[in-house]
């Protein structure tokens, strides 16, 4: 007899749980020169406010008696980085990490011509299995990304492990809009032309009809709250921001 596969979600597809990283990894090696366009597109330009607004809420020292260390998870293409470091005026050490390895390079790349481009390094690495050590980081971020992890519990629980204490977790993601109106437009836009923009910038659609998709399947902001608590986080809450088109979610390791 076949023992049943664990399944989860690819876009709209239902998939096995042990494919859907190499299904995820497939659509950003296509997309990787071209990542920071793709959220231009998907927000209509906005992701770079939010994420501006998400390095002020960590507001990361720019001094102080040890340094302060940062994982930045899926973060190959380095914009949240290069934001921290330079809110930080180069106190701030940045790690970059995605599992992706031409995000990575166009990461590296871009940070050679940074203002404090020493202050960054760039691992590979899987979200769900982390190579760093127990209570490693003062802060974690990412943005954009957890959707995209197929065991986002385990993500969070890696999270908390290599957090030191007193350490903050930020997480800025795509999420459901609330707002009457709104919904439908943001629905519209998001079905009838993201996809075509997509084509038109890199020649492939499926990429962004597979990004369009997966926001709809990521938890809603009271349950991915809940699942920053069940990883430990205390004091979990969340942000909406333009009328929770995404949301920025934050937790302490206390």
């Amino acid at each position: 007899m076949t023992e049943a596969r664990e399944t989860t979600h690819f876009g709209e597809q239902t998939v096995a749980l042990d494919d859907k990283q190499g299904m995820v990894n497939q659509v950003f090696h296509g997309v990787a020169d071209r990542y920071d366009l793709m959220n231009d597109l998907m927000s209509m330009g906005i992701h770079r406010i939010w994420k501006d607004a998400m390095v002020a809420d960590l507001a990361p020292p720019k001094s102080g008696s040890r340094p302060y260390r940062v994982l930045d998870m899926a973060g190959g293409t380095g914009d949240i980085a290069e934001r921290i470091i330079n809110a930080s005026v180069g106190y701030a050490e940045v790690v970059v990490s995605d599992i992706n390895s031409d995000m990575l390079r166009v990461g590296a790349e871009r940070a050679k011509s940074w203002r404090f481009p020493a202050q960054a390094s760039f691992v590979e690495a899987n979200a769900e299995e982390l190579p760093f050590a127990d209570n490693s980081f003062d802060a974690y971020t990412i943005a954009f990304g957890i959707r995209n992890v197929p065991r986002i519990q385990q993500a969070l629980n890696e999270a908390h492990r290599v957090l030191k204490r007193g350490g903050r977790i930020l997480v800025l993601e795509f999420s459901q809009v609330d707002v009457p109106g709104l919904d439908a437009i943001y629905k519209a836009f998001s079905d009838t032309l993201i996809p075509p923009m997509g084509k038109l910038v890199t020649g492939d659609a499926q990429p962004y009809q597979y990004l369009v998709e997966s926001i709809r399947k990521f938890p809603n902001p009271t349950l991915f709250q809940s699942m920053l608590s069940q990883a430990g986080f205390k004091r979990a809450k969340f942000t909406p921001f333009s009328g929770n088109i995404a949301t920025l979610f934050s937790g302490w390791k206390l």
